[in-house]
């Protein structure tokens, strides 16, 4: 069953449009942190630091690939920034509120986002 999984969700990864697979870090960086909550809240400190050290990965991924001839990229690398800033200190210090704070502000601009994709597909 896993086998099949993987060969889906990399069907879907070489399948999907440049604002799909940003879609897809976004939740993935949701994902990790989810995981990383639940290492805090274990006191599995392991678990928490390997799912924010992932989580780090794909917002410096994401902020990588900002473009600043768009005047947004600077307002996105500054939210990333905030976010490297929360997510670096919920390791460090296993700081839930921390992580909760870098949380919120992916969601947000994954829901962001999402708001762009729509507004695209119908244009």
């Amino acid at each position: 069953m896993t086998n099949a999984a993987s060969l889906y969700q990399g069907a879907s990864i070489n399948t999907a449009t440049p604002a799909e697979l940003t879609l897809m870090l976004y939740n993935g960086a949701i994902k990790f942190c989810n995981q990383a909550m639940a290492g805090i809240e274990e006191k599995n400190v392991e678990k928490a630091n390997n799912n924010l050290i992932k989580a780090q990965n794909i917002i410096w991924e994401l902020q990588g690939t900002l473009d600043f001839k768009y005047k947004v990229a600077k307002d996105f690398d500054i939210i990333y920034q905030r976010i490297l800033r929360n997510l670096l200190m919920a390791n460090i210090r296993k700081d839930a509120d921390k992580l909760n704070e870098a949380l919120e502000d992916i969601r947000g601009m994954r829901d962001v986002w999402v708001e762009v994709m729509k507004a695209a597909k119908n244009s």
